[in-house]
């Protein structure tokens, strides 16, 4: 059972949540994610999620797979931090998890009461919205603990701020 949301009750703060990966369309949620946060007096939550080897290796390569994994993880969510810093003049809230993103996402709403929006940018490409996108916007939608919003992702930086 998820907890119940106490992001606008006394002694709390609301919380944006942003998934960090290497996607084109990951700047577009943290964009909208920090201008948002800045106009509302939100705080910001950067996840990325590491997926782990999906077998044991031999002589530690999954040991030295998994610390590269980490450590691309970082450097993402470092550049995501500094564009959060630029565009909010905030400092956002960092979260490195390893397992699968939609469980990893979920357990972290989960843990956290004062996360009270998931913010996600859906790709323009030809392959679809994106995983996480269609996963959240078909039937995960009706039971989904939190409101999720979703960028487009051909908006301009201009128009991500105009709306945000």
């Amino acid at each position: 059972m998820v907890k119940r949301r106490r992001a606008y009750e006394t002694g709390h703060r609301p919380k944006f949540l942003a998934v960090v990966d290497d996607s084109p369309e990951c700047a577009k949620a943290v964009r909208f994610a920090a201008r948002r946060c800045a106009r509302v007096g939100a705080a910001i939550v950067l996840l990325g999620v590491i997926t782990p080897p999906e077998h044991e290796t031999w002589l530690g390569v999954g040991e030295v797979m998994q610390a590269e994994a980490e450590a691309e993880a970082q450097a993402l969510i470092d550049e995501a931090a500094a564009a959060v810093r630029s565009l909010a003049g905030m400092e956002p809230e960092k979260v490195v998890r390893t397992g699968v993103k939609a469980d990893e996402l979920v357990k972290l709403i989960e843990a956290d009461e004062d996360i009270s929006l998931l913010v996600l940018a859906a790709s323009s490409g030809r392959d679809g919205p994106g995983p996480l996108v269609s996963a959240l916007a078909g039937k995960a939608a009706a039971t989904f603990p939190i409101p999720v919003a979703i960028v487009p992702g051909h908006l301009a930086d201009e128009e991500i701020d105009a709306l945000a």
